[in-house]
C-alpha cells in the first residue's frame, strides 16, 4: 500500500487534506501532513517528516507531496526520497482528488497520474476567445 506525506508551507497541506476529505468523504490512503514555517529549522522539520513517514508503518511505498519546487518543504521532501519514495512538487486539489480516487495504482503510475491531474487542473478561465477554455 502507498502512503502519502504532504510537506508544505504552513497549513496548506492540512487545508488541502481537509478539503479533499470533505469532497470524498474520507481518504483512501494513509496520510500524514508536515507543516513547515518560515523560521523552522529544516533539520528539525526533516526529522518530523521522517517520523511522519514512520507512522505510516505498513505502507510499502511513499508519495511525498510538496508545494513549491526548490523551497524548504521541497528540499526536505527530496532529502527523504529514495527507493520506494517519490516526490512530486506543485501539489494542488485536482492532484489530491486523483490520488485518492485511484489508490490502487502502483507508485510510478500514481506519480504520473497525479502530475497529469495537477497540470490539467490549471487553466485560464473566462477567455473571450474561447481558445483556452475546455468545453
Amino acid at each position: 500500500m502507498i502512503g502519502v506525506v504532504l510537506i508544505t508551507h504552513g497549513q496548506l497541506g492540512q487545508q488541502l487534506v481537509d478539503t479533499v476529505t470533505g469532497m470524498l468523504g474520507g481518504l483512501s490512503l494513509a496520510t500524514e501532513v508536515v507543516a513547515v514555517h518560515r523560521h523552522d529549522d529544516p533539520d528539525e522539520r526533516a526529522e518530523q517528516a521522517a517520523a511522519a513517514m514512520a507512522r505510516l508503518g505498513d505502507c510499502s511505498e511513499l508519495l511525498l507531496l510538496t508545494d513549491a519546487f526548490g523551497s524548504t518543504p521541497s528540499n526536505i521532501a527530496n532529502r527523504l526520497a529514495g527507493p520506494g519514495r517519490r516526490v512530486v512538487a506543485g501539489v494542488n486539489l485536482p492532484m489530491l482528488v486523483r490520488i485518492y480516487n485511484y489508490p490502487d495504482l502502483d507508485l510510478g503510475r500514481m506519480v504520473d497520474s497525479a502530475v497529469e491531474a495537477g497540470r490539467n487542473g490549471i487553466m485560464p478561465c473566462g477567455e473571450t476567445s474561447g481558445d483556452n477554455v475546455r468545453g
